[in-house]
């Protein structure tokens, strides 16, 4: 199984780079995480609307390769970190290749990607910028990892 992150623009804060790059490392111990760094749209003449179509059709670009699409939104299902860890198992156990983990620019996530996840889940109710999003989600699968290896980090 890999995971395939895409991210649309880099990451700004050098302190969230930093998270970033750290657990992606720390991650790629249990599995392969790829990053492509896409397009950022930061039209000021283009609707809001607009910007998320463009940004969706990058995203379902990349997620074309993955076997299983999860979209992370606020709405969608939350796990604790152990039903995190089951997921991945059950995903492994069926063959899953490639896992894409989808999170949208500033402006969120066009209804056209949550309509083609498989799953849409959700790390908090609480909304986080899309940069900090991507930490947190990195960690919270390293931290699923370390359950499903029996190691520490998690205790």
């Amino acid at each position: 199984m890999r995971f395939l992150i895409p991210l649309i623009g880099k990451t700004r804060e050098p302190y969230l780079d930093a998270g970033i790059r750290d657990y992606a490392n720390r991650l790629n111990h249990f599995v392969p995480v790829i990053l492509p760094v896409l397009r950022e749209r930061h039209g000021r003449r283009e609707p809001d609307e607009a910007i998320k179509a463009a940004e969706a059709a990058q995203l379902l670009e990349q997620a074309a390769v993955a076997n299983l699409c999860v979209a992370l939104d606020p709405g969608g299902i939350s796990h604790d970190s152990h039903e995190l860890a089951g997921l991945l198992t059950q995903w492994d156990e069926r063959g899953i290749g490639v896992v894409c983990f989808l999170i949208g620019g500033h402006l969120g996530l066009h209804p056209s990607v949550l309509a083609r996840a498989n799953l849409v889940m959700s790390l908090s109710r609480l909304t986080f910028t899309h940069e900090m999003t991507r930490l947190v989600l990195l960690e919270q699968l390293y931290r699923a990892c370390t359950i499903r290896a029996g190691q520490k980090y998690h205790k």
